[in-house]
């Protein structure tokens, strides 16, 4: 994924789900990927849509459309101090939510791809036992 923006960080406090996707989608938004709105728009895709972004036991996938705010494709990790609920029936509590960004649909497709190929291959697990936000980093950068 060395082609888009990434952060992560470790120990990120969040009450609740929306405080989670604020605070993943806010490293976006420090890292120049997304908008000052772009956390808000992620939210509200969850509020519309439910929580199908908890993709496995977890993990949750924060997004939104191009339009939302995206100002660059970028993906970043926030492992999160406590996990929270997001009304998941199979897949809650998340401990671990990705966010990213996509400038176009075609990006979009490709970011969702690459990700899950990654996580096929162990990505979550690797991130969790990451011992810092530049770890992390490195480790959606695809370094060693």
């Amino acid at each position: 994924m060395s082609e888009y923006t990434v952060a992560g960080a470790v120990g990120v406090e969040a009450r609740d789900w929306r405080a989670a996707v604020r605070a993943a989608a806010g490293l976006l938004v420090d890292a120049g990927a997304a908008s000052a709105e772009y956390p808000d728009a992620c939210v509200a895709t969850v509020e519309e849509h439910g929580p199908y972004i908890v993709l496995t036991p977890g993990l949750a996938l924060a997004h939104a459309r191009p339009e939302g705010g995206a100002h660059a494709s970028g993906v970043v990790a926030a492992r999160l101090a406590a996990p929270v609920e997001f009304g998941h029936p199979d897949n809650d509590p998340v401990d671990l939510v990705l966010a990213f960004s996509a400038t176009d649909d075609g990006d979009h497709v490709a970011m969702l791809a690459g990700l899950a190929k990654r996580l096929q291959a162990g990505l979550a697990d690797e991130l969790r036992a990451a011992g810092s936000g530049e770890g992390m980093r490195a480790l959606l950068d695809g370094a060693p």
